[in-house]
């Protein structure tokens, strides 16, 4: 009966760990992107001749914020659906 209990304590601090990582994910990118669009538009106003290699290099880099947040995804849904951390109790 006690392996039980650990085994829902373990997934009930892993939904929380998982909901954790969601928000800041979403939070991350977020925050990252309304930087990104502000500085890109105060950029383009200050110098429109540049504005086309600006947009360039604004789109890659709003790609590596979303990389870094699909990571984040990845690693929750992973501890989500097949949880490490349970091998160690179960004894698999």
């Amino acid at each position: 009966m006690e392996t039980l209990a650990l085994i829902a304590q373990v997934q009930a601090n892993t939904a929380i760990a998982v909901g954790l990582i969601f928000a800041a994910a979403a939070l991350g990118t977020g925050i990252g992107f309304a930087l990104l669009g502000g500085k890109f538009i105060e950029a383009a106003a200050r110098q429109p001749e540049l504005a086309a290699m600006l947009q360039v290099r604004m789109f890659i880099i709003a790609g590596l914020l979303d990389a870094l947040s699909i990571i984040g995804v990845a690693f929750a849904a992973l501890l989500m659906f097949g949880n490490p951390l349970l091998g160690a109790i179960t004894g698999g």
